[in-house]
């Protein structure tokens, strides 16, 4: 939409865009809530509303209180590997017709392998079960391979520069201010906590200062995991408030995505109007048949028909109101049928029947004294 403005006390016109000042998208500004099927179109193609840094805070502590508890038997574990490898050393290097044994180094190389790898194999299961676990309390499970076909709109120099320039590059640039500034303030406030036991590291056995020192490392650890839980959650806020503004729809969007999925509306409004008037002719088609109109006696019309030897009760083959009640009070009387005035029964019949059924057990009376009364003008009594 645009519109013209003119300056105080000038005759100049400056023309204005408002469609500038809007959300882009096809068909206006993204007003609309996000419908279910966007929803489950965009979960199918991997864009879902997650934080990375939920699963890096979980997996640092699971790391650090996994080491407070295995600290012992790792410090032991790698004592024993290098103390292997200084016993094997002599005979590792020992020279036979000027060669090195190989089997022998390829043991001693073996043998370190397999105790390191005893060491860090089970860090390596519980990330991995922390990272699938703290994604799948964000989002659930679905697997999809979308994310990881190649899209050439991400090679656009100019997407590249949007990209840069974007809100969520500022974001993730205060985020990693603000993830540096608080890490530090943890480190060094725990630093400055252990000065003195640090200042006498040089005076104390190694054993004991490697020990202090492990205990220091996974106490800032907990903390700054802690603190990253912080941030996490911060993150996790933020993509979720903008994976739902990324998914709301313009007016135009909604219209379309009605038409694909229901049809268009004014396709099935005609489908519809067709029908009823298909309806309304095989119900004047039937209305000779009946025994008596029962009228409101201008806003309604109701057509009733009792077969005595096949239907076991009156049945309604025609009713309407205003226009479709003057057309079967008029084709009422070019076949002779009788007209009968009730104003409650009219609307009860009208209401609570639908053409073709037979009338409920509580309107028996009522329509039998109606049928009785017209069987009795016609002498079929």
């Amino acid at each position: 939409m645009d519109i013209l403005m003119a300056a105080p006390g000038r005759e100049n016109l400056i023309k204005y865009n408002l469609q500038f000042f809007a959300k882009q998208g096809p068909g206006g500004a993204k007003t609309e809530e996000p419908t279910s099927k966007r929803l489950q179109d965009a979960r199918k193609k991997g864009q879902v509303a997650k934080s990375q840094e939920i699963s890096i805070a979980a997996d640092l502590l699971a790391f650090f209180v996994m080491l407070r508890f295995l600290l012992s038997f790792m410090g032991l574990r790698i004592l024993n590997v290098f103390q292997k490898i200084y016993n094997d050393i002599p005979h590792t290097i020992r020279m036979e017709e000027g060669r090195v044994p190989v089997m022998a180094l390829k043991s001693s190389i073996n043998s370190m392998i397999i105790n390191v790898g005893v060491l860090i194999l089970p860090f390596l299961l519980i990330g991995c079960a922390i990272v699938l676990l703290a994604n799948y309390l964000q989002i659930g499970f679905k697997v999809t391979w979308e994310p990881m076909k190649p899209k050439f709109n991400k090679l656009s120099p100019i997407s590249g520069f949007k990209r840069i320039f974007s809100v969520q590059s500022l974001f993730n640039l205060l985020k990693a201010i603000l993830k540096i500034t608080l890490l530090s303030v943890v480190v060094y406030i725990t630093v400055k906590g252990r000065e003195e036991s640090i200042f006498l590291l040089y005076d104390i056995p190694l054993k004991q200062a490697i020990a202090f020192m492990g205990d220091l490392i996974i106490e800032i650890g907990i903390k700054c995991s802690a603190v990253y839980f912080l941030i996490a959650a911060i993150d996790f806020i933020y993509q979720k408030r903008k994976f739902h503004e990324d998914m709301k729809m313009t007016k135009q969007e909604v219209k379309d995505e009605y038409k694909n999925s229901e049809g268009d509306p004014a396709v099935k409004a005609k489908q519809k109007q067709k029908m009823r008037e298909a309806s309304q002719r095989r119900m004047m088609q039937n209305l000779p048949k009946a025994d008596v109109v029962i009228t409101n006696p201008t806003h309604y019309a109701v057509a009733i028909a009792y077969d005595q030897d096949n239907d076991p009760a009156p049945r309604v083959i025609a009713k309407g109101a205003d226009h479709i009640a003057m057309k079967i009070r008029e084709a009422a009387a070019e076949n002779n049928i009788e007209i009968v005035e009730n104003k409650p029964l009219a609307r009860m019949l009208y209401s609570s029947v639908d053409i073709g059924e037979f009338i409920p057990p509580e309107l028996y009376k009522a329509v039998a004294e109606v049928l009785a009364y017209v069987y009795k003008l016609k002498g079929r009594v």
